[in-house]
């Protein structure tokens, strides 16, 4: 295990069986253990509730708690998990498939506590008709949220409080 400031890692060395894929992992999927007595052992003391839930059970648990999912992924001859602290890092943003100026304005929010049309033109040097875009695709993801009246009254900010 790893601990990183916006994450934190685990690597186990050892891949996947042949018939599970990381997608696999985040549904119901048959459970392929390596050794069957150790996961006898940890299943007769109730740290193994249900065989091949617990992938599952972890990308339930990180969304109810407002968490990007967890990562799988095979590397270096291991499986790793990857727990990230918030859905506000450049990292994660990128992932979701977010312009380098929503990127850059999510940044702004999360330093600043909100941002007008006005200052996202800006900070970005823009259009108010290419940054009202930009915003309402931000707002469309979940990932702002839309405050105050009309015109300039409105600013956005993000939808619930980060673990920072």
């Amino acid at each position: 295990m790893k601990i990183f400031d916006d994450k934190i890692r685990f690597y186990n060395p050892g891949k996947l069986p042949d018939e599970l894929t990381i997608e696999m992992l985040k549904q119901n999927h048959e459970s392929k253990p390596r050794n069957k007595l150790i996961a006898m052992v940890f299943y007769f003391a109730g740290l193994i509730e249900k065989w091949g839930s617990g992938t599952k059970r972890m990308v339930e648990l990180c969304k109810e708690s407002g968490l990007p999912e967890p990562e799988f992924k095979e590397e270096s001859g291991g499986f790793v998990v990857e727990f990230y602290k918030d859905i506000y890092s450049e990292e994660i943003l990128k992932k979701m498939g977010l312009n380098e100026r929503q990127i850059k304005a999510v940044m702004y929010v999360k330093e600043k506590g909100r941002i007008t049309n006005k200052e996202y033109q800006e900070l970005n040097k823009i259009s108010r008709q290419m940054a009202t875009i930009d915003l309402k695709e931000l707002v469309d993801a979940g990932l702002l949220k839309q405050v105050g009246k009309a015109g300039r009254g409105i600013a956005y900010e993000l939808p619930k409080m980060t673990n920072n």
